[in-house]
């Protein structure tokens, strides 16, 4: 049935511009497919050989040694930009460099900026650290979100949709995700109509 339409929609006559989003799709999901595989081999590699820095070593009561790996943050961010052309960005910790998999030494945090009519909400994925370790900084058009922690370190800078007031930063910290909530700045006074007036004649000022 899906080879049906898809066999009728590419008969079909579009404008050029409908045919290039065609062909980016195709592209993009062309990368994904490949994306998809890499991940699988990926994930086959970090079982047999994790790396190092994310092995926890425990020595119970009785003596015994437990081993844990973790946690192992990897996935892929999927947007379709102003030009209806598809993106995809990867964060996560760890990077597959062509052979064994290495801890990144600064990521790049899963960030969601969500504006609202009166307040702009920013939503920060932040594993492995705790409250205190993060530092936030906030202009009126940006937010700078760094953390540290051991082995964890973030970085990120959020270019804000709309100015919003710094005093008005309200942030909370729970199970690895930050939430930011700024008060957007009031709108810019609207400008005003300037009624030009006729010029007077000297002799008409002097009267």
């Amino acid at each position: 049935m899906w080879d049906f339409w898809e066999n009728w929609f590419r008969r079909r006559e579009w404008p050029d511009f409908f045919r290039e989003i065609d062909r980016e799709f195709e592209r993009f999901f062309r990368r994904f497919s490949e994306m998809d595989r890499e991940l699988e081999r990926f994930l086959a590699r970090l079982v047999k050989e994790p790396p190092r820095e994310l092995m926890r070593e425990y020595t119970l009561p009785d003596g015994s040694t437990v081993r844990t790996y973790g946690p192992v943050v990897r996935g892929y961010s999927i947007t379709v930009g102003p030009d209806g052309k598809p993106s995809i960005r990867v964060f996560g910790n760890v990077v597959p460099p062509g052979g064994v998999p290495a801890l990144e030494m600064k990521r790049e945090p899963l960030v969601e900026c969500i504006p609202g009519p009166k307040h702009i909400r920013v939503v920060a994925e932040l594993p492995g650290v705790s409250r205190s370790d993060i530092d936030l900084r906030v202009e009126e058009d940006r937010l700078v979100i760094s953390a540290e922690r051991g082995e964890w370190k973030y970085h990120k800078e959020v270019e804000l949709p709309y100015k919003v007031d710094p005093k008005s930063a309200d942030a909370t910290f729970e199970n690895g995700v930050l939430e930011v909530i700024l008060r957007r700045l009031e709108k810019p006074v609207s400008g005003e109509k300037i009624e030009i007036k006729e010029k007077k004649e000297p002799s008409e000022e002097k009267k």
